[in-house]
C-alpha cells in the first residue's frame, strides 16, 4: 500500500510541476487564455489582471507539485491540491460541453489537447487525487515541518522570479512556431481563416464575420454591437505558422515577407495602442542606422490605418506598417513591441522590447 501511496503522489506530482512549468515559462500566453475565459464569462474589465492571476496560478501549481514529489508537508497541501483540482475539472467540463474558449491551455503551448480531452485528463487525475487527499495524514517527511515550509517557499519564490523574468523579456523555453532557428515559411495549400464573432448589446444575438468583412466601419452598427470572441480556422495547422499580412490596402503580402531570402527586421506590435512608446523612441536610431546599412524593415500590427497614421505622426516613424491579427501576432513575440530578425523565412533572432540591441552589436554579429 506505501509503495501504491508513492506511485499516486509522485505521479501527480510530476504531471503538477510540468503543467505550471509550461504555462509559468511563458506567463503572457497563459494570460491571454486566461483574458478568453474573462471575455466568454462576460467580464472583460478583468483582463487587467490576467498576468498576475496566471503567474500566481501556475506558481500554486508548480509549488504543489513540487510538495507531492519530494513528499513536503503535504498534510496540509492535500488540501490545496484537491481544492485546485476540483475547480479545473468542473472548468474544463463546462469547456468540454459548450466550448466557451478553444483551447484552455493546460499545458500551455507545449501540448495541444482538445477540450474534451482536457477533460479527460483532469477526470484521470481526479482518481489519482482524492486517494492521496485521504492518505494526506500518512504522507510523513523526513524532515521537520519548518525545513518543508522553507523548501516549498524557496520552490515558490524561484518560480515566480523565472515568470517574471520570461514575462519581462522573452520565455526562457518558447514553445512557440516563431522560435529561434525555425523555418516558418511552409508551403499554405489553404487558406487560414479568422473569425471574429459580435454580440447584440440588447438582444444578446451573437453573429459571426470573417475578420476582414465585418462592418467596423459601420459607426451605427458598432453602437449596437460588441466584441464577444475570436477564432482561427487554419486547415495547414501542422505545417505553418498561420501567418497572414495584409498591406494597408488589404493586399496579401505574406509569401513577399516569409519567402524573402535576404535578412530583414519585423518589428511586432499586437496592440499599437498599448506599446511601449518609449521603446519606439529608443528603437529609431537602430531602424535608421539599419536603412542606411540597407536593410529591410517593416512593422506588423493588427491596428486600423487611421490609427497606424496617427502613430506615424506622434513617433516619426517613417518605416512600413502591414496588417495581421492580433491572435497571430501574439504567438510570434509574447513582448508589445517585439523585433524579429528573419533570413529566407528562419528566425535567425528575436527581442523583446526591454532587450532591443544596439545597431553595432547586430551588425557585428550577422552582418560582418
Amino acid at each position: 500500500m506505501k509503495v501504491l501511496r508513492n506511485c499516486f503522489r509522485i505521479l501527480v506530482g510530476l504531471v503538477f510541476i510540468f503543467s505550471g512549468f509550461v504555462k509559468g515559462v511563458d506567463p503572457f500566453g497563459t494570460a491571454f487564455r486566461i483574458e478568453d475565459y474573462f471575455i466568454a464569462f462576460g467580464i472583460p474589465w478583468a483582463g487587467q489582471f490576467a498576468l498576475g492571476i496566471a503567474i500566481l496560478m501556475c506558481m500554486l501549481e508548480f509549488t504543489i507539485g513540487v510538495s507531492l514529489l519530494l513528499n513536503l508537508w503535504i498534510k496540509k497541501y492535500a488540501w490545496l491540491l484537491l481544492l485546485v483540482m476540483t475547480y479545473f475539472t468542473v472548468l474544463t467540463f463546462i469547456d468540454a460541453i459548450w466550448n466557451l474558449v478553444p483551447d484552455c491551455g493546460c499545458f500551455g503551448d507545449a501540448i495541444k489537447l482538445t477540450n474534451m480531452q482536457t477533460f479527460l485528463k483532469n477526470v484521470v487525475l481526479m482518481l489519482l487525487v482524492v486517494p492521496i487527499f485521504m492518505w494526506r495524514k500518512k504522507y510523513r517527511s523526513a524532515l521537520p515541518v519548518t525545513l518543508d515550509i522553507s523548501l516549498l517557499f524557496l520552490a515558490a519564490l524561484a518560480f515566480t522570479w523565472m515568470s517574471v523574468y520570461s514575462a519581462r523579456h522573452l520565455p526562457l523555453i518558447d514553445f512557440m512556431a516563431w522560435k529561434k532557428g525555425n523555418k516558418v515559411n511552409k508551403t499554405e495549400n489553404l487558406p487560414v481563416k479568422f473569425y471574429v464573432t459580435y454580440k447584440n448589446k440588447k438582444t444578446g444575438e451573437k453573429k459571426e464575420y470573417l475578420a476582414s468583412s465585418y462592418p467596423w466601419n459601420d459607426t451605427l452598427w458598432m453602437s449596437h454591437w460588441v466584441f464577444d470572441s475570436q477564432r482561427v480556422e487554419d486547415p495547414n495547422a501542422e505545417k505553418t505558422a498561420s501567418l497572414l499580412v495584409e498591406d494597408m490596402q488589404g493586399n496579401d503580402v505574406t509569401a513577399s515577407i516569409l519567402q524573402n531570402p535576404d535578412f530583414q527586421f519585423l518589428l511586432i506590435i499586437y496592440n499599437l495602442p498599448e506599446t511601449n512608446s518609449d521603446a519606439i523612441l529608443h528603437f529609431l536610431p537602430f531602424y535608421k542606422k539599419a536603412q542606411a546599412d540597407g536593410k529591410t524593415f517593416i512593422c506588423i500590427t493588427s491596428a486600423m490605418p487611421d490609427d497606424v497614421r496617427k502613430f506615424r505622426m506622434a513617433h516619426g516613424a517613417a518605416f512600413d506598417f502591414y496588417n495581421a491579427d492580433d491572435v497571430i501576432l501574439k504567438t510570434i513575440v509574447r513582448s508589445n513591441p517585439g523585433l524579429i530578425l528573419l533570413k529566407d523565412g528562419v528566425v535567425i533572432d528575436k527581442w523583446a522590447f526591454r532587450d532591443f540591441p544596439e545597431w553595432a552589436g547586430v551588425r557585428e554579429k550577422y552582418f560582418k
